[in-house]
């Protein structure tokens, strides 16, 4: 069962990726050859007027496959034809569309479940917390200038930033307060602590809050993507510890495993937890400047705004194509590791 869960999850991220190139292509009146969910041949398909909507036999990935997109066409619908905002939506619409579909699951996770308020439950005893004067109800406002709306992000940012000072903004009793704290290291977690903690409890509020916290439940997913990114390009993780389609679905498979003993509303709660991650994870990274991702597509657009020419469709396409291999031997490679890990 966590099998098919995991494809369905798989699935509808690609879907909906997809979905937003096409209908943005639709929309700016391109051709769409096929569009498909999988990879490689096709198990059943059906044309309606001029597209083919097709099922692949690999249940990973999927195409919106447009006239003259990697190459020249004298079709006036292809691609490459039309103007360079045209393009540019098109391109833009795939990750936009992944944190459209994250922004409503976070919606309905923020209406079952609320959201953690950043307050703090306890402080600990001898650490840099308690010494500064800070005490149990404490709202956490911002750390080092970054706006805090969750709990969680308190957590994160310990983690991303260990051992740097901290300039916290907080609210009690109405009042706004500013403090300095240095973290100190723990022996016991060989971590270090700034000495404050939340209770893990939800807070509920209206369907407003409720849409005000699922755009920065989106916030934090994309932000945590990115200081994780960072954090592997600086050195500060290994490439060791990049996962990827296996890795993922064992994770998918584990928190289905530990969440069933719970019943049927915990596990859609934590699938729907998990499908916000990847959706908006899957949004940032398509939009990085690889070339044969979204974002390696959409410089080139960018180039030819500034050049009012456009890039030689040859000289692009290698670019493309040189990427394309790349990131297969970069998957390979992530493949191996995910095995590696499993084993």
């Amino acid at each position: 069962m966590k099998f098919i869960i995991a494809i369905l999850i798989f699935s509808i991220l690609v879907l909906f990726h997809e979905l937003g190139h096409f209908l943005l292509a639709k929309k700016n009146g391109i051709r769409v050859n096929e569009f498909s969910l999988g990879l490689g041949p096709t198990l059943v398909g059906f044309t309606r007027g001029e597209t083919k909507y097709s099922l692949k036999l690999l249940p990973f990935g999927g195409a919106c496959m447009m006239e003259g997109e990697d190459g020249d066409s004298t079709d006036d619908r292809a691609f490459t034809n039309k103007s360079v905002w045209a393009r540019i939506s098109v391109v833009v619409a795939g990750p936009v569309f992944n944190f459209i579909m994250a922004f409503i699951f976070a919606f309905i996770l923020t209406l079952c479940i609320g959201y953690d308020k950043p307050v703090v439950y306890d402080v600990m005893e001898g650490y840099p917390a308690q010494e500064a004067g800070m005490e149990a109800g404490d709202l956490i406002r911002s750390m080092n200038g970054k706006r805090i709306h969750f709990y969680r992000e308190v957590t994160m940012y310990s983690f991303f930033h260990p051992g740097e000072a901290v300039d916290i903004t907080y609210e009690r009793d109405g009042e706004i307060y500013e403090t300095m704290l240095q973290p100190a290291f723990d022996e016991e977690s060989q971590r270090y602590l700034i000495g404050f903690y939340g209770s893990g409890l939800q807070t509920k509020g209206s369907v407003w809050e409720a849409l005000k916290y699922s755009a920065f439940e989106v916030k934090y997913w994309i932000s945590t993507t990115i200081d994780s990114l960072r954090m592997l390009v600086t050195g500060r993780v290994s490439a060791k510890d990049l996962s990827g389609p296996v890795g993922i679905v064992k994770t998918i498979g584990d928190t289905y495993d530990s969440s069933r003993k719970e019943g049927a509303y915990m596990v859609f709660l934590n699938m729907l937890n998990m499908t916000i991650f990847l959706s908006a994870n899957l949004g940032v990274m398509n939009l990085l400047p690889i070339p044969a991702l979204d974002g390696g597509r959409l410089i080139f657009l960018l180039v030819e705004v500034v050049r009012r020419k456009r890039v030689d469709p040859e000289k692009e396409g290698m670019v493309h194509f040189v990427g394309l291999m790349i990131l297969m031997v970069l998957m390979v490679f992530v493949l191996f590791n995910d095995i590696r890990n499993i084993l």
